[in-house]
């Protein structure tokens, strides 16, 4: 197995939404994106796995080397060997990676958040770095504005990540809706425990809800429309997000009940129709 087949294999999951934001890339930008996202997937799923969390921290310090390796230009892993077959062409920075991995070393340290302040470091790091890193990927003319779009583009997808997965999460011990929201709403960690989605439960789910649809104004407010068709792989991801996220809230936030899911063909047709859309803009 080659590495960019091992990248492909671990990060491209049937039906998942990276897989539909892939659509229409030249074959060598769909390798590095699949390559920045199995970094990702490869990482996150040692906090995930590892029931000991020195034997999570030492494979955590073992990627940590694993960077510095790839930056010398001898990786070991089939991750960082595909990465490194592209770093240059791509100009991707050693410090995000490292950002990277710093924020899926914070799921070790924290399992809760006392307010969205203390929870925006988490968010940079493990949405927005990896965002920029596609912007980057991406290609772009706009040298301030556009990076704004990737790190506003990036903690959306993040959060929207983490109240999706909020009963998965939960199970797992750890708490990303911030302390004092789950206060203002009257909710304790016990009902969001319960596979029942109350009034309050419900108000705390459309709250981080409207955090999120902020997130997404501000970032296409940030993107200029020189660069529009050039993102529209992270604006395909945004999409996705949104229309989900609607379906969820038509009903009724009931995340610890079921999971809210959009159809193969509903996402198709919302990648095709967000590349098409931006494709036209630019076309002469």
């Amino acid at each position: 197995m080659t590495p960019d087949d091992y990248c492909h294999h671990l990060a491209v999951q049937q039906g998942s939404d990276f897989r539909y934001s892939l659509l229409g890339l030249p074959l060598a930008q769909r390798q590095i994106l699949v390559a920045v996202h199995a970094f990702q997937v490869e990482t996150t799923r040692i906090v995930d796995d590892c029931r000991d969390i020195g034997v999570a921290r030492t494979k955590l310090d073992w990627w940590r080397n694993e960077i510095d390796r790839l930056f010398a230009g001898n990786p070991q892993h089939p991750v960082t060997r595909a990465l490194q077959l592209r770093l240059t062409r791509f100009n991707l920075p050693e410090e995000y990676f490292r950002e990277m991995l710093d924020g899926v070393i914070m799921d070790l340290d924290y399992d809760a958040y006392p307010s969205f302040t203390e929870l925006t470091l988490y968010v940079h790091r493990r949405g927005s770095i990896p965002a920029l890193l596609v912007a980057e990927i991406l290609g772009y003319q706009d040298r301030r504005a556009t990076p704004r779009f990737a790190h506003e583009a990036g903690a959306l997808l993040l959060l929207f990540e983490r109240i999706y997965e909020v009963r998965q999460h939960l199970q797992q011990g750890r708490f990303y809706l911030p302390e004092d929201e789950m206060r203002q709403f009257g909710v304790q960690p016990g009902d969001l425990m319960a596979a029942q989605t109350t009034d309050r439960v419900r108000q705390l789910f459309a709250f981080q809800a409207e955090r999120i649809h902020d997130y997404h104004r501000r970032a296409l407010e940030a993107l200029p429309d020189a660069d529009r068709y050039a993102q529209y792989s992270l604006l395909i991801r945004l999409e996705l997000a949104m229309a989900l996220l609607a379906e969820i809230a038509e009903d009724g936030y009931r995340l610890l009940e079921q999971r809210t899911r959009l159809t193969p063909l509903r996402k198709l047709w919302l990648a095709w129709r967000v590349r098409r859309r931006h494709r036209r803009a630019v076309a002469p």
